[in-house]
């Protein structure tokens, strides 16, 4: 049948509840339908019809759309997708014979059509067969925000939306990520999404808004909200953050090393020079140590992300710090990466004034790096009531791991090659240690500018005990547009090729270099030892 002979398929968006916020495109529409079609539960009513009542007339051919469940408890053999997909089907099918017969169709749709709206199962259906067109319309995410009269995202800020019947720690995951966020889909899901809140550290943030536009319209602030009294056209908003940790200055320390590769290097502190405002209760606030993993954002995790957007105050080296996004409000204090303990005097000081600091470290905070430094500054006086809390990150030693195969299959050992802050000959026993026990080595910071002769010194060591042909993984950069993974053997380890980038993994006497059907090689540690 060709196109002229068949009528014309529209999804109209009716926006989120107000009739006069319907857009002029949609009641054009609605009036030259022939047929006007709207989904209902088995009681009959349709909130979109009810929007759009004042357009209908009299010759309007209404098609309710009736849905045979509203929760996934049916009879039905194919369970509950089975009895919505006979239903899609079955509507499909008779909005099909309207249009074969040359009637034109709205479907009216609340919100937007293809913003979590059943109209969308019918233009899945139906567009690729008639002529289509979607009246786009206000979604309750825009209404909600306007009536909680609050900016919902500003600059570079991503806005989230879920839906309320994702699994609990998924919704703890996305909420503690997230700038801003609108959690749909409420009712008898509110329980779930609030422990989410509380969990990600966002229910004091959290606005609760029910039937926005309409004329029952409630707005709260969510950890106030009864859960018995929530219908499921509500959701939960989490606003923009800008503004919510507004500041002024602060001093800036120096100093730090971390779970990476590093150099030696300090540079003059800096920072502005004002007094932190306390917190809103007046009393603590809080230091969180934050793994940032070995790169750019693809390393880092959900719960490290939500705490480098709550707080207020980021200390840290000055590389690592532009690592994280700069976010309005927020006061961040850079220095270079020596002197750890003031470094976590200066974060553990703008806690006790009230603040809330995430003090950064590359990798895992406590591999090598700024969690040790923190929590030592912190059992002491004056700083044992302080809150502090570690965020774990992916270490650099895994990380490297992962690019060449699984070198890290079987037991292994971390040492740092660094004799900054314990003597060459402690490195060499334990080095030696570990060999002898043939365990895989991770070597943290086996050189930098100052630094070139332990690489060497180390490889004769461990020659001692292992074979030339034991294979060392070179991981230089690992994430980072720099990434270098070279397989050596151990022999042939030349401390030139090796930076303060640069981590080494030595295999064990079981570990294995094979070049697989695409040319690429792969190291391995087996995960069963030989008997003796």
């Amino acid at each position: 049948m060709s196109e002229q002979q068949t009528g014309r398929l529209y999804g109209v968006g009716l926006g989120p509840g107000d009739p006069s916020l319907m857009t002029v495109r949609a009641v054009e529409v609605i009036a030259a339908a022939d047929v006007i079609a709207y989904h209902s539960a088995r009681h009959g009513r349709s909130i979109a019809r009810s929007i759009a009542e004042r357009h209908l007339r009299p010759d309007h051919i209404e098609e309710r759309l009736v849905y045979p469940v509203t929760t996934e408890t049916t009879d039905h053999p194919g369970g509950y997708r089975g009895a919505m997909e006979e239903f899609y089907a079955d509507a499909a099918a008779r909005l099909a014979a309207h249009l074969d017969a040359g009637r034109t169709v709205a479907v009216l749709a609340e919100g937007d059509p293809l913003f979590y709206g059943s109209y969308m199962h019918m233009h899945k259906r139906l567009a690729d067969r008639y002529p289509t067109e979607v009246i786009p319309g206000v979604t309750s995410v825009s209404a909600a925000a306007a009536r909680l009269g609050t900016p919902l995202v500003e600059g570079e800020e991503v806005l989230t939306v879920l839906p309320g019947t994702l699994p609990e720690e998924e919704l703890t995951a996305r909420l503690a990520t997230a700038d801003a966020a609108a959690v749909m889909k409420l009712g008898r899901t509110f329980p779930t999404v609030r422990r989410a809140l509380e969990r990600s550290g966002r229910l004091a943030d959290a606005r609760y808004v029910e039937r926005a536009t309409m004329n029952a319209e409630r707005t709260a602030p969510l950890a106030e909200v009864d859960p018995e009294s929530v219908p499921y056209f509500s959701m939960a908003v989490l606003p923009s953050r800008v503004d919510a940790t507004r500041g002024d200055g602060g001093d800036a320390p120096h100093g730090d090393r971390g779970d990476a590769p590093h150099g030696d290097r300090v540079d003059a502190p800096r920072g502005d020079h004002a007094d932190a405002p306390r917190g809103a209760s007046g009393g603590l606030g809080e230091v969180v140590v934050v793994g940032l993993g070995p790169a750019g954002p693809l390393w880092l995790t959900p719960e490290a992300r939500g705490e480098l957007a709550a707080a207020g105050d980021l200390v840290g080296y000055t590389t690592y710090l532009d690592r994280v996004p700069v976010r309005p409000g927020q006061r961040r204090h850079a220095s270079d990466n020596k002197v750890e303990a003031v470094r976590a005097e200066f974060a553990l000081d703008l806690a006790r004034r009230g603040r809330r600091v995430a003090v950064v470290s590359s990798g895992d905070p406590g591999v090598f790096a700024m969690a040790t430094a923190v929590l030592e500054a912190a059992c002491e006086d004056p700083y044992r009531e302080v809150p502090v809390r570690i965020v774990p990150g992916m270490t650099a030693a895994h990380a490297a791991a992962a690019r060449a195969g699984a070198p890290l299959g079987h037991d292994y050992a971390v040492i740092s090659l660094s004799d900054r802050l314990k003597p060459w000959e402690v490195i060499a026993e334990r080095l030696r240690a570990a060999a002898a026990a043939d365990l895989v080595l991770a070597l943290y910071n086996p050189g930098s500018r100052s630094r070139v002769w332990q690489v060497g010194k180390a490889r004769e060591l461990l020659l001692e005990h292992r074979a030339p042909d034991t294979p060392v993984v070179l991981g230089r950069d690992i994430g980072g547009p720099g990434e270098r993974v070279r397989i050596v053997r151990l022999a042939d380890l030349d401390p030139a090729q090796v930076d303060m980038r640069t981590i080494l993994l030595v295999g064990s006497t079981q570990t294995r270099t094979v070049r697989r059907g695409d040319g690429t090689d792969v190291v391995w540690t087996p995960r069963r030892y030989p008997e003796a």
